[in-house]
Order: C-alpha cells, then structure tokens, then sequence
C-alpha cells in the first residue's frame, strides 16, 4: 500500500478486538505496521496489551489508543453482565417486560421471548409523576426518596427511567442525586436518550446499566496499563469517543468493530471513485454487511440478544458465518454451517491448536485456497493434514468425496453470507448493480467473488491490508458527539420553527461544550443538524437534515414509501445535534506504477472438480498497472483473495485490488 504522511499526532495505536485475531495498527511517523495475534476470549485485555507490548517495544514515546471492542456485545449476548437495580415510576416497573406486541416467533402457538434484563424483585417503583407536556401531575415522595438508596445496596448497577424525563428531567435528576453516593455505576436515561417512547428508553437504560461493571472493569485496566497519553474507543456510529465517557455510557460501544470496517471500507472506496458500496466482512466469527449509498445508512433499531437499543449506530446486519464457523450435519441429514465457532481456542484445526471441528478456514486450507507456508504472510504455516479424519468423517455423513464436502461447506457458509446481502440491499429496493462489494476481514477476499456474481454486483474491492480494516477505520474515524430531544412539534400549531430554532440552540451549545470538556479544539468542531419526523398518525420518523426540514421529509418519504401527503402536518419529533471533529490525520501518497511484471509462483488449487495448477502473487509484488487474470491467488500478511477463473484483478494507485469479470 501507499506510504502514509506524517500527520498531526506522530504515533497512534488502532486496536481491533475479534473472535478470533486481534488486530492491531501502528501509525508511526507516517507509516503504517501490522500485527495479528490470537484473542484471548477469557480475558480480552490480555490479547491487547500483549500487542500493545509487541508494537511499543523498545519505544518510549506517548502514543494514543484507538480501540475497537466486542466487551460489550458478548457480555449482552452471552449474558454475563451486572446484576441491575431498575428505579421506575410506581405502577411502571413491568414496561421492561412487557415490551411491544410484536412476535418474535410468528407462527409458534406460544411465543419465547429471552428474560428480561432485570428481575422482577429487583424493579423498585417510586411516587411521582410527569406529564407528557412537562408539567408534574404528582410530586416525588420525599420519604420514599430519602429510603430508597438502602433498597438498592445489593445492586451491581442501578438504572434510573422515569415517565416522560425527556420533556422535564427534573424528577429523574433528583433520583439521580439521591443515589450518586453509591458505590456502583448508574445510568439516568435523560442523561443518555432524552427521547420518548418509554419502552425502547427504559431498555436501552437498562442495558447500558448491565455492561457498564464489566466494561468499567476493562477499560480501566486498558487505561492504566497500556501506557497511553489518551485511550479513544470507537463507537457504534462511526466515530470515536473517550474512555471516560465509554465507561460511563458503554452502550455506545456495542457494535464497535464492525463500524470501524465500515469507516475504513468507505476511505478507502472514496479513493478509489466509488461511493455507493456494500461492505463485506467476513471474520472469524461472523459476517457483517452493511450498505452504503454515499454515506452510511444509522439506525436506531438496533436489537442484541433481544434487547432493543435505540442509540444511533451504522445499520449493520450480522451473520453467524465466519472463517472459524463449524459445519455439521443436522439430524435431517442436511449440512449447517454455523453459527457457532471455534474461536480463538482451539480455532480451526489446520491452525493446529487442538481443534476437531471443521471449520470455513479448514475447507479453504484443503481445498487450497490457503496455502500451508503462507498464513499471515508466510511467518506461520498451516497443518493441512491434521485436517483429513475430521473432514472424513464429515464427508461420510454426506455421502461425498472430501473435496466435495469442502465444497459443501464453503457452498453453505456463501449461502448464508447471500441472505445477508440481500437483506441490506434486494429487500430494501436497492439493486447490487448499482454497488461496489468491498472486502474485508481476513476470509472476505476469498469469497467476494462469488457473492459477487450471486447478486449481480458488477464490481468488488479488496483494500490494503484487508484483515486489519477495522483497525485501519479507527485510525480514519472523527471524534463524534450527539446530543437530542424529543419535541414532538407539528406545522399544524403556530410557533413551531421558532421553538425548534430555541430547542437547536440549546443542543448545539450542550455538544459542543461536551466536546471541549473532552479536550477538543473549538475551531476543529463542526455541528450538523437533524430532525426526525413524520407525518401526525405515523408511528415512524424519517431523519432529515434541518434546512428545509419540512420539504426534505416530503421528498424522502416519496423515494422510501412512494407517496407524499402534502395536506398532512408534519411533525418534528425529535431534534439532533452532531458535532464532529477530525481524528488523526491519514494523507495516503499514490504507489509508482509498475515497471516490470511482478513476480509469481505455482501452486494447486481445487477448482471446477479437479486439482489444477494455477498461479499465486504476493500482494506486495503488485504495482498500479499490473493486470492479472484468474485463477490466481493474491497473497498477503493478513488475508487471501481468490480470483477464479473468468475473472481479473487490477491494483489502483493507492493500493486496492479491483476484480471485475473479464
């Protein structure tokens, strides 16, 4: 890849957390180094220190940490958070349970929805009552607050929600001040989502209330023991925010890496000339797929473990089909792949470690689409024999060959990573022929193209140092802060554009104070506004920039819905603040073209039903004006890409491979 200038801050970490790898960035001085270690699952701290170490060693220079973490999200999933104490409105303590009326289950005669968060008996009501309007319908209990932080004592974390906080907080600060001398972390929805509907609130409170101990816990000892001036983490929508503030509101946290590739597959697509892209990464655990008409799409949908969360994140949608995905055979005789995974420990078994299960990468290694001397760029090798008894067994079941039942599994793992592709794109009207699929993630280049032939995508790109793009996305990422409020405004009353004009002030002085706080220039601060709105009866916004607000949301909800109302009132729910900055600078000079052809090799591939010879190339060997056609391997330290046959690859000037059919 191009060599990167020097920018503002001369050495910058970027540390991804995965399933499987951790990975890390080094910017120094304007160039760019690498590393891949195993994750350690029992502790994850363990797995970034170590690369902390490995990359600063023998340096003594202050850096900054950009980190990218699943903390959060596997502390959700696997549901090993903190045991949560819930301060609600008295009559109000089962709106965590009761939810919405939709089934998560559609045609089972008896639904299952997973637990809620907090128990019953740990869900303590409180006297006091706020109107819709703001108005106090009935005054806090004076005794019932003075008591109530000796009902909470066993709690390892405390939420506090109250009714309708978010048009007057003054009830839910004044529980909040009453609990602030307990030793435990505590979540006050108005402080976090100042925003109406009480059920998605109180949820997103409660969540945010569970994973704070754990990632108190991991962060602090991140931020004391690597050694860094500054600790950043990278948040769920696509930019970065302190540690402090992670700490205190990690459900920004939640879908931290993923977000980071989808920043770093934009820089690097951007560059390239192409903007409309669908992200592609396929790790060790999962795929995540996002798409991307220019910019990146946020949703404040988002649902973890059945947990709704309604903090704005990048729109990403997630599969259980990785590199470490274990196939079997269900009872039906059908072969599965996924969702579980071998992980980090044992990993696939070519890796050597102990693994019986076979995996996505163990396919790849015998089939040859990974060869045994060139895993992670030729430092470590791959134990392709190991592989045989437990992929025999397998092809016994099915009644195939081995090669065959390499196949299958990769032919299921391609399936799956399918749907999601078409989830994102085919059922939300977008045609792949109009996008570019860009790769990433350390199994993403081996299987791009034939995703991309499955939907029609006529183009796919595999940037830079692809297995380490959600680190490289962190490093791209700016410093972003959002602040909001539910208004719940019409253009039916009179007075609403200039009680908006009032609400925006506000909110544009509270973020950009909020920035400064955390050490942010003024000068480098820009602040963007939003609003979210509909038409009055809907029970759904369409988010639209503030100018012009009114005529934005009309002509949006024609390209989404394909009508308009232009005699209906529209109301403004709820008003935005962004405030963004930029991060550490990354200018990219362009490589020299080539002069000579690069340097290739041989070596045997199963392809089309039989063992062929075909050519391979370090990625490295690769210049602007090379032109390769398939079948080809493209080497490199930490990924492969498969070029099949009918295909062919190109370098641009900054260092992405391009594969277009021929």
């Amino acid at each position: 890849m191009g060599k990167v200038k020097k920018g503002k801050i001369p050495l910058v970490l970027a540390v991804d957390t995965g399933g499987t790898f951790t990975d890390m960035l080094l910017l120094d001085t304007g160039h760019l180094l690498s590393l891949k270690i195993s994750s350690t699952p029992s502790d994850p701290a363990d797995a970034v220190l170590k690369a902390v170490r490995s990359l600063l060693e023998g340096r003594d220079d202050n850096y900054l940490l950009l980190h990218g973490s699943t903390v959060a999200t596997n502390s959700l999933l696997e549901r090993k958070g903190a045991r949560v104490k819930l301060v609600t409105n008295a009559g109000f303590e089962d709106i965590i349970e009761i939810g919405r009326q939709n089934r998560p289950q559609l045609y089972a005669l008896v639904g299952h929805r997973p637990p809620p968060l907090v128990s019953r008996d740990d869900r303590h009501g409180i006297r006091g009552r706020m109107g819709p309007d703001g108005e106090v319908i009935e005054p806090l209990d004076s005794d019932q607050l003075g008591e109530l932080a000796g009902h909470l004592t066993d709690g390892e974390s405390i939420a506090v929600v109250l009714l309708n906080s978010y048009a007057n907080p003054d009830h839910e600060e004044a529980v909040a001040d009453a609990l602030e001398a307990l030793p435990v972390p505590l979540s006050v929805s108005v402080r976090l989502l100042p925003e109406y509907r009480e059920y998605e609130r109180t949820s997103t409170t409660v969540v945010n209330a569970y994973i704070a101990p754990t990632m108190a816990r991991y962060l602090g000892r991140l931020d004391q023991e690597s050694g860094a001036e500054r600790v950043s983490i990278m948040g769920s929508n696509g930019g970065s925010l302190p540690v402090e503030r992670a700490t205190r509101e990690p459900i920004h946290t939640v879908l931290s890496g993923p977000a980071g590739g989808v920043v770093g597959a934009l820089t690097w697509s951007r560059k390239a000339g192409h903007k409309r892209i669908i992200t592609f990464d396929m790790g060790g655990t999962s795929t995540d797929v996002s798409l991307c008409p220019g910019d990146p799409l946020y949703t404040r949908e988002l649902n973890i473990g059945g947990q709704p969360i309604a903090v704005p994140v990048i729109d990403i949608h997630t599969v259980g089909a990785g590199g470490g995905s274990l196939a079997r055979v269900d009872p039906g005789g059908a072969l599965r792949v996924g969702p579980r995974s071998a992980g980090a420990e044992p990993g696939p078994i070519c890796y050597g470690k102990g693994g019986e299960g076979v995996t996505v990468t163990d396919a790849h290694a015998w089939l040859g689409r990974l060869p045994t001397d060139a895993f992670l760029g030729g430092q470590g090798t791959l134990d392709r024999a190991s592989i045989e008894p437990h992929l025999r067994r397998l092809a016994e079941r099915l009644g195939t060959t081995l090669e065959g039942a390499a196949e299958g599994v990769l032919s299921v793992a391609a399936s799956a990573m399918e749907r999601a592709l078409r989830v994102i794109s085919v059922e939300r009207g977008h045609d792949p022929a109009d996008f570019t699929i860009v790769a990433f993630g350390g199994a993403g280049g081996l299987h791009v193209t034939d995703l991309a032939e499955r939907l029609g995508a006529p183009r796919a790109i595999v940037p830079p140092l692809p297995g380490l793009l959600s680190a490289y996305g962190m490093l791209a990422a700016d410093l972003t802060r959002e602040v909001s409020r539910t208004v719940l405004l019409s253009t039916g009353s009179s007075g609403t554009e200039e009680r908006m004009m009032e609400v925006f002030a506000e909110l544009d002085q509270r973020v950009v104070q909020a920035m400064t706080e955390e050490g942010v220039r003024r000068k480098d601060i820009t602040v963007e506004r939003r609003v979210d709105a509909r038409y009055e009866g809907q029970s759904f916004e369409l988010r639209v920039p503030e100018t012009a607000w009114e005529t934005a949301f009309h002509i949006l909800h024609e390209e989404r819905y394909g009508y308009r109302r232009p005699d209906t009132p529209v109301e403004a729910v709820t008003l935005r603040s962004i405030a963004s900055a930029p991060g550490p600078e990354l200018k990219l000079e362009r490589m020299r073209p080539a002069t000579a052809p690069p340097n290739t090799s041989d070596t045997r591939l199963y392809s089309g039903g039989e063992w062929v010879d075909i050519s391979r190339v370090w990625r490295e060997d690769l210049s602007p004006g090379h032109e390769l056609e398939g079948p080809l391997l493209v080497l490199e330290y930490s990924s492969t890409t498969w070029v099949p046959h009918g295909w062919q690859v190109t370098l641009d000037d900054w260092g992405s491979l391009h594969l277009v059919p021929k």
